[in-house]
């Protein structure tokens, strides 16, 4: 048999395409060729393949070795293939039998002793290849990964183990998902003290999965809620876990059973938060997928890293478009913002020397159309010695979480979605309002001189008011509450009026 076909998964994205890897042996001089549009890495696979064949008491073919990687418009790249090649000219030689081959799937990068090494991009491998009901071998590092698709995943050590599989036998062991961590640490509201508006804003925010953002002098605590709102989140379902993990495995990352949290620095560049790159990796939104992205300092991120976040916040996806393809990474998180009143924070006191010029160049960082997406605008004011040393703890977060998982759980049974996700005749179905309440918004709407977007946004997180005091309609309680967290909107339409 000089010809064998195995098969591999390519990395595109959170997806992984099928490589079917074609290897032929004929006669001439030796020589050891990769085609199908490898990159570097691809093709020093040659003189690793070669080494791990040899150092494992293989014999490597002195013949015309062509390895074809299919389809071969799509680039390839890492040392992912190793593992398949291998297997592939073991094949191809009559070291292996060519039979069991097409109910399996190989990924792994192959050390010169012929052991495994890990690979980015094992949890949607596994994802695709528990469609195509192939068993897939991976390296131990990646096997607790692979494992969380629910599919048949083996776990090898070496070029030997898979082979002995081949032969039939010592089976591979079956990858086993890591134990996920049922006590989660995280930071503890019971550590705020006062800021009960600031407080109930974030348990607000959690409820309905609403976008946040805090102001106020430096010290205040803006920094210390925000990082409390992963605390106060409910845990991730199984099939939200796998979405997590499998972005988190693309970029070559690992992943707790937890809520992502992500706190870039604000010297972050727009690819950095977005994704992309000549071969593009995900960023910073998608990393926060399901969870919570913390932008502090916010007005001193570059206006066009902002700017670039409003297509991620309307679509809970980034689109990433390079000459040979398209890729798309899911981005469906928390926007949480933290910003000082003007360019020294101490707006109103006597130390601030800030010109109106430089708060108002300072404010216009953040754009209409973002803060538009920000549902809830909320005002962290300064405490004295005496409110910090008199003023009780508040709740702790597990009470806090309680009430937010009831009222997440009442919107699931409702809309199948949380609040945050309503769009079109959902948002008119389970939003509608009474005579009392459609004049208290059009009323508020044209003071304000809000967009219709922010009439929806208002509309979700009074639906979410509701359903924290669970209220089957959304009442004029509700709207007006949701209207105080508007403060910026409100600041706005003073300057305007003035």
């Amino acid at each position: 048999m000089n010809l064998s076909v195995t098969h591999a998964r390519a990395q595109l994205g959170v997806s992984a395409p099928l490589v079917t890897v074609e290897t032929h042996l004929a006669n001439g001089l030796p020589a050891f060729h990769i085609v199908g549009l490898p990159e570097t890495a691809v093709r020093e696979s040659r003189d690793r393949v070669r080494s791990a064949l040899i150092n494992s008491h293989f014999e490597f073919p002195q013949r015309r070795i062509t390895v074809n990687l299919a389809p071969a418009d799509l680039p390839k790249e890492g040392g992912r293939y190793d593992l398949a090649i291998a297997i592939g000219i073991l094949a191809a030689s009559g070291q292996v039998p060519c039979e069991p081959l097409e109910q399996y799937e190989f990924l792994g990068e192959l050390a010169l002793t012929g052991t495994l090494r890990e690979v980015s991009g094992a949890l949607p491998a596994a994802i695709a290849s528990t469609l195509a009901h192939r068993k897939l071998v991976v390296p131990q590092a990646c096997g607790a990964d692979a494992a969380l698709a629910g599919g048949e995943v083996g776990s090898a050590a070496s070029l030997l183990q898979v082979c002995a599989e081949l032969h039939g036998r010592v089976p591979l062991p079956r990858a086993i998902p890591k134990p996920q961590e049922t006590n989660v640490h995280c930071a503890d509201l019971v550590d705020v003290r006062g800021q009960l508006k600031a407080r109930r804003a974030l348990e607000v925010a959690a409820a309905g999965g609403h976008n946040l953002l805090f102001y106020g002098p430096p010290g205040t605590g803006k920094t210390m809620l925000a990082s409390r709102l992963p605390g106060i989140l409910p845990p991730l379902t199984a099939a939200e876990l796998i979405e997590v993990s499998a972005v988190y495995s693309s970029a070559g990352l690992s992943h707790q059973n937890r809520r992502p949290f992500r706190a870039p620095h604000h010297s972050a560049s727009p690819v950095a938060l977005v994704g992309g790159g000549s071969t593009p990796k995900p960023g910073e939104v998608s990393l926060a997928h399901r969870g919570v992205l913390f932008l502090d300092e916010m007005p001193e991120f570059p206006r066009q890293a902002l700017e670039i976040l409003r297509e991620p916040l309307e679509n809970g996806e980034v689109r990433i478009s390079r000459a040979q393809a398209q890729v798309t990474f899911p981005a469906s998180f928390q926007l949480v913002g933290a910003m000082n009143p003007c360019p020294c924070g101490y707006l109103g006191e006597n130390r601030c020397r800030c010109s109106p010029d430089q708060i108002g160049r300072y404010r216009n960082k953040l754009s209409g159309p973002l803060l538009d997406r920000i549902d809830m605008q909320v005002e962290v004011s300064a405490m004295n010695a005496a409110q910090l040393q008199d003023t009780p703890t508040g709740e702790p977060s597990t009470v806090v979480r309680t009430r937010v998982c009831t009222a997440r759980e009442r919107q699931i049974r409702r809309q199948g979605r949380v609040n945050t996700l309503l769009q079109g005749v959902e948002l008119e179905k389970h939003c509608a309002l009474g005579n009392n309440e459609k004049h208290l918004m059009r009323q508020s709407i044209e003071k304000l001189g809000l967009s219709a977007r922010s009439y929806h946004r208002i509309l979700r997180v009074a639906r979410t008011l509701a359903d924290l005091a669970g209220a089957e309609r959304t009442g004029t309680a509700h709207i007006s509450e949701a209207l105080a967290y508007r403060n910026l909107d409100r600041r706005r339409a003073i300057t305007a009026s003035t």
